[in-house]
């Protein structure tokens, strides 16, 4: 280089780097020599950074190694900046990803391939070729005994992030394709959660609960009382967390009202004529786990521990909230019906305001769809599942969260466990399966 050139470059580097229109990708601060205000590793730290990433899925060191290597950046990981584990993550999403020129030479012989018997074997090639890095990274992490842990709640922290900043999505979607092999519910177990689980335990319930708040300790004890059950899903890599959990009221009908299941001064239902479970609570405790599906297998076992404690147990049904209806009206449904649902509590039975809202709420839950799926989330889950829409429950829930998502209405899903899958075949086709008494209140 001569002392010109020399000359040139060195003034270059102290020149602030020219601002682009959006943020600079990894490939190109990894190129650079300055750092943009906006970005929390210098170009030095950020390729020091990779190389720790790269030597933990080095193929010539042992697994021993390779996990040791995990360690200390999940060391490293603990006492970062957010916006030092942003950078992190965006280097695994963009630097970890599969060769395209292998996966382009793979995919024209696995083209050339098909019909032939060299199918299967090309396929196979291609199959691996796709594999990214990226995974066999996640793989190394896993294999710490807090690795698991480590990598949920990662998830946890970038999900946030993903709305404004679309590369961090290639890794979001390997780990919740990873999340969903380990998490199989084959690897899962049933376990019942009573007040004399650990205390620790317990306090899960109260942190996690989503659907009814606990206000306190003498709640959970009602929902944990003699003719309640609560049982939640465990993976053995996290023994006391509890992935998914629900909360059953035995009853001798299905019920129209959260109050009296949350009352605490309730005496216990007697057990010996109890003919319903009512499933009142379903929470999903891992936002890291977002996109691995538990509840249709959760309830399915939970339906036959149940059927094996009580025989005499022959209706199985939801009381559940409908959190998007009060949304969905402000748009949908008339002015002056809004004003009247303002003062809903002072509707009697007969009135035509009281008719209006159950109509639309009917309506709501029987025809409403999106993508071909229920437009609320819980009656996504629960038809999901193969149930069907039984009886919407007027004030069922007084709480100020139950007025602020549906004026208080609850509604019962209905688990016929003869017609689950007639249920879900019949959503499969666009048509939400309902009881006649749904279609009733249609105006």
């Amino acid at each position: 280089m001569t002392p010109p050139d020399w000359l040139a470059q060195g003034v270059s580097m102290l020149r602030p780097a020219a601002r682009s229109t959006g943020p600079r990708s990894t490939q190109e601060r990894l190129k650079a020599t300055l750092r943009l205000d906006e970005e929390a590793m210098s170009p030095r730290m950020l390729r020091q950074t990779l190389k720790d990433l790269q030597a933990i899925v080095d193929p010539m060191v042992s697994e021993v190694e390779g996990g040791r290597r995990a360690q200390a950046m999940m060391d490293w990981y603990a006492t970062a900046s957010m916006p030092h584990r942003r950078d992190l993550w965006l280097l695994m999403s963009e630097r970890f990803v599969a060769d395209p020129q292998h996966v382009k030479k793979a995919q024209a012989q696995f083209a050339a391939a098909v019909g032939t018997p060299d199918e299967a074997a090309a396929e196979v090639l291609y199959r691996r070729a796709t594999v990214s890095p990226r995974r066999r990274l996640l793989q190394r992490f896993s294999a710490n005994l807090d690795g698991v842990r480590f990598l949920v709640d990662m998830r946890a922290e970038l999900q946030p992030q993903l709305k404004s900043d679309k590369r961090l999505l290639a890794l979001d979607v390997e780990m919740e394709y990873m999340f969903s092999t380990w998490f199989d519910v084959g690897f899962l177990d049933l376990r019942r959660i009573t007040w004399d689980s650990p205390a620790s335990l317990v306090e899960k319930l109260i942190k996690y609960e989503a659907v009814h708040d606990i206000r306190s300790w003498a709640d959970v004890k009602n929902r944990l009382d003699s003719d309640r059950r609560c049982y939640g899903f465990f993976h053995p890599r996290l023994p006391e967390e509890p992935l998914i959990f629900v909360e059953v009221a035995l009853m001798n009908e299905i019920a129209d009202s959260i109050t009296p299941l949350l009352d605490e001064s309730a005496a216990p239902a007697d057990l010996g004529s109890a003919t319903t479970a009512i499933f009142y609570s379903i929470s999903n405790t891992q936002t890291g786990l977002k996109g691995v599906s538990f509840g249709d297998s959760l309830i399915k076992r939970v339906v036959e521990t149940l059927k094996q404690e009580f025989p005499r147990l022959k209706t199985f049904a939801t009381l559940s909230p409908i959190p998007g209806l009060r949304a969905w009206l402000s748009k949908n449904a008339p002015a002056d019906m809004l004003k009247v649902w303002e003062q809903v509590n002072e509707l009697d039975e007969e009135s035509e305001g009281r008719r209006a809202l159950m109509g639309w709420a009917a309506r709501y839950l029987g025809d409403e769809l999106h993508d071909g799926k229920p437009l609320d989330p819980v009656a996504r889950f629960h038809l999901g599942n193969g149930a069907r829409v039984e009886r919407l429950n007027w004030a069922a829930d007084p709480s100020a969260k139950g007025q602020k998502q549906s004026y208080g209405l609850m509604v019962n899903y209905l688990y016929d466990l003869k017609r689950l899958d007639k249920h879900r075949a019949s959503l499969a086709q666009g048509k939400i399966p309902i009881a006649a008494a749904i279609k009733d209140h249609y105006l």
